[in-house]
């Protein structure tokens, strides 16, 4: 059955693209030699074209032969895009989980994902298994989109194209350049409130382009965004490992004594901005020097503990509402991103030469909330009546690029691109866990009076209250050499050609520590100390990629295509320490008392099953695609079919000891599916421009001990095997976008500009197969509105987001299995509510407004 909706779905799909290819040529034939040999014009005239640099060769998107939308300044703000999330809703085959700032928001494209939604907290990947370009430097960052030249999105590998190893996808921030012509000023600002908000949020920002002479340029940008979010806090300990956190909800003294309540906790604080000056000293050599940075401070997680019901819970036990955050401790986070970028271009004259070196630093710190966790370990937390926890963590990641790329240009049927890339990078970074007060009292319960007076109890009195401790360090060694050798056969009918030989070495060195029942446990001074430890080498690979594509123009305005890629992503440790079983009487290390990180099921045979490490994953990508234009360019219309085999794919998973995340290979997995994407230009007037795409990806073999789940009552260990045919998680089967603008010319001269849009996706599993009693993201859409008012160097908007105030959850952390009650030494219940829904934003209205001055 599953095999005839494929086969049926795809005939549908080429119906479709010979829909688009038959019409077109028999049109073709009936044209006279003029219109057959020139470019549709009319479409660039009636067409808002953005020009990509996507093959490393300007042009538009109809223009060339792969799977590619580019949006503009424009169309950035004609729609008050300002985060990449709103940008990718209305991009056909490719998703983005939104979990707020506070989290990591993996990137989807084709569904080639298999983690749970909801985990990869603090990730600063975007899920890895798309590369994001800012300029030319491969650099993952969640960029604010002011002062935008455009963002391209590439669909399928690019590894022959890009340095950077990409296994579906790549995206590419385009910002804009000085310029040597006019000097300019713009201020813009956006003023805004959500419904479930107490204050109003601001974003403030100022680009400033100023020439120095005809040859040199300065263009500067500074973004500050103030954001108020809309999440409360309701239950937060007044004083961690003191305040009770699970009083009598019935008594309101109680409650009052000890918990407190904080409102709209979700705040985001942004400053971010770029500093490039521009240097073409001759018409040959063009050099761009810029640095970027984007400090982002949260104040906790976007979330609602609302399904934090627990089976025959009577009424006095808690309940949370729609924007309720049930955590107890704040969780605020500090994310730092740097870039310093030099690109140079020299044109050669038979090809441009192209050096972007990058110079990249990521921090991130923040606190989490243990309680839940901790509890779940049933290690003897629970016991506490006054028992809280959290844990401090710091990380950074300081990258170097290096690119040299050469294109030919002279004009001629054979075209080549030659490249070369270097990526050196190093990570360190440490996690402690701290639980106050549970040393005291736990040190009693398990330790004889005598063992206490004596200081022979095995349990180690802290001042600090560690509980536990890890660090981490990974250097990362990147190189390849890639390249396309193109050649036009006919002046309609071409041919590409691909390669890329790469070659990684990973480094790795980590520590897990348990300080209460390790004495002789330091903590290290400072990150640099990580810094420094000794690595040794996890892994080392190297590979080869392949690309063929064949492109026909049929007419001006009917462009087929057909790609074969291959892409790839490296693998990783998971970062785990060697712990060793607790043996009584024996001197006891650091992790004495730990459950002990034994590699797998059989903890003896580390071949079976080894849990440290995870290794390099492939996808090769099949695609037939269609660029059409019709009624003169007044009307586009693309569609591709694809087919993606998936070959060892990193799955989520977690230890079998401890239930810590990591990541594992599986044996294989697919993805099939169509991506339609089209504008029209209905009157001068008026303008429509809409996506849909079909997305079919599951695993196509059994993944022994695939999916970790628990067995109430308690939280004991279960594995679930992922069975071929279960469908991934994280990404809809299908989704579609339309916009729709109308433009009202003023009798001064000026305009009123309506527009509206709506984007829509199916249902997305947070679980492979929705297995392990998981929970599944309901489908939703979504509906934005905005009035314009445009003058010739102003504007001003009046917008709502999320017009029928839509209640989204946009993910979902652990299962309703975890939401259970145990009992503390007292016999009072403990509650454990780790299932949590992540949230998108309730409507939101606002005021936007921009004002440029030019020619000073």
């Amino acid at each position: 059955m599953k095999k005839t909706n494929w086969l049926l779905g795809t005939s549908i799909a080429a119906l479709t693209l010979g829909a688009f290819i038959a019409p077109a040529a028999q049109a073709q034939d009936a044209t006279d030699e003029q219109t057959q040999d020139a470019p549709s014009e009319d479409a660039v005239a009636r067409q808002d074209v953005v020009t990509v640099t996507a093959t490393r060769r300007a042009g538009t998107v109809q223009d060339v032969p792969i799977n590619i939308a580019a949006v503009g300044a424009a169309q950035i703000e004609e729609q008050g895009i300002s985060e990449l999330s709103d940008l990718l809703s209305f991009v056909p085959g490719i998703n983005v989980v939104d979990r707020g700032a506070r989290q990591g928001n993996p990137i989807i494209v084709r569904g080639i994902n298999a983690d749970p939604i909801g985990s990869g907290d603090g990730d600063n990947s975007g899920g890895g298994t798309v590369a994001t370009y800012l300029g030319e430097v491969p650099l993952f960052i969640d960029l604010k989109l002011n002062d935008m030249e455009r963002v391209e999105v590439l669909l399928g590998p690019q590894g022959t194209l890009y340095g950077a190893g990409t296994l579906a996808g790549a995206i590419r921030y385009i910002p804009v350049k000085p310029k040597f012509e006019e000097g300019t000023i713009e201020f813009r600002s956006d003023i805004y409130q959500y419904s479930e908000a107490g204050s109003l949020s601001y974003d403030t920002g100022l680009t400033v382009n100023a020439p120095i002479g005809d040859k040199f340029a300065i263009r500067a940008s500074l973004d500050i965004l103030d954001d108020t979010g809309f999440v409360d806090q309701p239950f937060l300990l007044r004083e961690v490992g003191v305040s009770n956190p699970d009083p009598d909800f019935t008594d309101p003294t109680a409650v009052a004594l000890n918990l407190r309540g904080a409102k709209d906790i979700d705040t985001e604080e942004a400053v971010s901005g770029r500093v490039a000056a521009r240097w073409e000293p001759t018409n040959w050599l063009d050099g761009t020097l810029t640095y970027y940075f984007q400090n982002v401070d949260v104040g906790g997680r976007r979330i609602s503990s609302k399904r934090s019901v627990y089976p025959g819970a009577g009424p006095e036990i808690f309940r949370a509402g729609d924007f309720d955050n049930a955590k107890r401790v704040p969780e605020p986070n500090t994310v730092k991103n740097e870039l310093l970028a030099l690109e140079v271009i020299a044109d050669l004259g038979f090809a441009e030469l192209t050096s972007a070196t990058g110079l990249s630093k990521f921090q991130d710190d923040g606190q989490r909330d243990q309680n839940d966790l901790l509890v779940s370990l049933e290690y003897s937390y629970e016991l506490f009546p006054a028992f809280g926890s959290y844990t401090k963590e710091v990380d950074e990641t300081e990258t170097f690029t290096q690119e040299l790329r050469l294109v030919s240009t002279t004009d001629s049927r054979l075209n080549w691109i030659i490249g070369g890339f270097y990526s050196e990078s190093d990570t360190a970074g440490f996690s402690k866990e701290i639980t106050p007060n549970y040393d005291t009292y736990i040190r009693p319960v398990f330790c004889s009076p005598q063992e206490l007076a004596t200081d022979s109890c095995f349990l180690v009195e802290r001042a600090d209250d560690l509980e536990y401790f890890s660090t981490g360090r990974t250097e990362l060694v990147e190189t390849a050499i890639f390249g396309e050798l193109g050649y036009d056969i006919t002046d309609k009918w071409s041919v590409t050609v691909g390669a890329r030989y790469y070659d990684y070495e990973l480094k790795d060195f980590s520590t897990v520590d348990f300080p209460l029942v390790d004495s002789t446990f330091t903590v290290p001074v400072s990150l640099d100390d990580i810094k420094n430890a000794p690595t040794t080498v996890t892994q080392a690979e190297d590979g080869t990629l392949f690309k063929f594509n064949t492109s026909y123009d049929f007419t001006s305005d009917l462009m087929a295509y057909f790609t074969v890629s291959e892409g790839y992503r490296i693998g990783n440790t998971n970062g785990l320490g060697d712990c060793k079983p607790y043996t009584p009487g024996a001197q006891q290390g650091a992790c004495a008392l730990a459950p002990g990180q034994q590699y797998g099921p059989n903890p003896g045979d580390v071949a079976q099953f080894d849990e440290r490490d995870y290794f390099p994953d492939k996808t090769t990508n099949y695609e037939i695609g269609a660029k059409t234009a019709w009624l003169g360019g007044d009307l586009i219309l693309n569609g591709a079919i694809f087919y993606v085999e998936w070959t060892d794919p990193q799955v989520a998973s977690a230890t079998v000891n401890a239930n810590i995340p990591i990541t594992v290979n599986a044996s294989g997995a697919e993805s099939k599916g169509v991506e339609l994407q089209g504008s029209w230009r209905v009157t001068d007037q008026f303008s429509l421009r809409g996506s849909y795409s079909y997305a079919k990806t599951e695993l196509t073999e059994d993944v022994p001990f695939l999916i970790r789940t628990i067995t109430p009552p308690g939280f004991g260990t279960a594995f679930e095997d992922g069975k071929a045919g279960d469908r991934l998680p994280g990404s809809p089967e299908s989704q579609f976008s339309i916009f729709g603008q109308y433009v009202q010319p003023l009798q001064n001269g000026n305009e009123l500009i309506f527009n509206a849009s709506y984007a829509w996706q199916g249902d997305i599993l947070t679980r492979t197969g929705g297995r392990g009693s998981s929970v599944t993201i309901p489908s939703y859409g979504l509906a934005n509105a905005k009035a314009t008012y445009e003058a010739e160097n102003w504007s001003v908007s009046l917008y709502v987001n999320n017009l029928f105030d839509e209640y989204v959850e946009t993910g979902f952390v652990s299962t309703p299995l975890s939401n259970q009650i145990v009992s503390d030494i007292n016999g009072d219940p403990v509650t454990v509510r780790s299932h949590y829904a992540t949230l998108g934003p309730p409507r939101t209205i606002g005021v936007r407004a921009r004002i440029k001055f030019g020619e000073y």
